[in-house]
């Protein structure tokens, strides 16, 4: 198992840095390129330029890239970081490895996109997707998830979930229908109780990710705190 001391001449603290800088500049990039054409809309199912730039940004994906941006962004100017940090970089790492599998395995082909809108898609449903785990696989940074961590990394996830939920309840699209941005969470179809199952279960899912990927990292090879 090889052990890459946390040097700035290391090349492979160099090339941690690099892929973490390409990562960042890729969800970001893509991120605010989709906000500007989300406004530029004319059709949908928000009027308002102000309402499609929130709705875009309500989106698991789009939050998820946000998250992963900043989070590898951070690791690019210095590698060694707290725990909350930690907590957060592994919450992106497993939030848009979900955001993949989900969207190749069920909504990829389900919209029409032209233009910008493909270049956007494609960063945010694969690129982004296939770089961050395969950073965390290969080059970590290892160490430093402990339980707290563990526990941490569901935070994202559920308040994202609650957020949705109370946004459902508040916010109704130009038809006046309410919106939720996933059907296992559209309360005006499946109801509360299954609504709420679903929101635990992706929670304690996300808890089982997250201590499988403590229980992998030490085991994994990489840069070393």
């Amino acid at each position: 198992m090889a052990q890459v001391a946390l040097e700035p001449t290391s090349r492979t603290v160099r090339l941690a840095r690099a892929l973490f800088a390409t990562t960042s500049v890729l969800a970001l990039g893509a991120v605010v390129l989709n906000l500007f054409l989300a406004a530029g809309e004319v059709e949908g199912r928000f009027g308002s330029p102000a309402g499609r730039v929130v709705n875009s940004l309500s989106f698991f994906t789009t939050q998820s890239n946000i998250l992963v941006g900043v989070t590898t962004g951070l690791l690019a100017v210095r590698l060694d970081r707290g725990p909350v940090f930690r907590s957060l970089r592994l919450s992106g790492v497993l939030s848009i490895v979900v955001v993949g599998v989900v969207y190749h395995l069920q909504l990829r082909g389900l919209n029409e996109l032209t233009g910008l809108s493909v270049l956007t898609d494609l960063v945010t449903h694969t690129l982004v997707p296939i770089l961050t785990p395969l950073g965390w696989l290969l080059l970590g940074p290892r160490g430093g998830l402990d339980r707290r961590v563990v526990v941490g990394t569901v935070a994202y996830p559920t308040a994202w979930l609650a957020y949705s939920l109370v946004r459902g309840e508040v916010v109704v699209d130009r038809m006046g229908v309410a919106f939720y941005p996933y059907p296992f969470l559209d309360v005006g179809v499946i109801g509360y109780a299954p609504a709420l199952r679903n929101v635990g279960a992706i929670a304690l899912a996300f808890l089982v990710m997250a201590a499988a990927a403590a229980w992998a990292d030490p085991r994994l090879p990489g840069i070393r705190r």
